[in-house]
């Protein structure tokens, strides 16, 4: 079954959640370098459609934070500085 990405209009959507110590270290060292994103809290509105498309990119498992990019790729719990350089990527930088 495919399931459908999420919608966003940001190069790079995170998808997290507060309790979660690796979200809280990927945001940070994305704020220390100003890097642009968007957050979407897995367990806010439209949680069910969030977590079935974040287990569908993650064989089964709701692993957070995943990272969703404008162009249609993702990343689980990637380094800040690969959210980066994909970011610059689709900024056209």
């Amino acid at each position: 079954m495919t399931v459908q990405a999420p919608e966003t209009n940001a190069d790079v959507t995170i998808f997290y959640a507060d309790w979660c110590p690796f979200c809280a270290k990927l945001i940070k060292n994305l704020d220390r370098t100003e890097t642009p994103y968007e957050l979407v809290d897995v367990e806010g509105d439209n949680a069910d459609d969030i977590n079935e498309w974040i287990k569908s990119v993650n064989d089964g498992n709701r692993i957070i934070p995943t990272v969703l990019y404008s162009d249609g790729t993702h990343e689980t719990n990637p380094p800040a500085s690969s959210v980066r350089n994909k970011q610059e990527e689709l900024a056209g930088a």
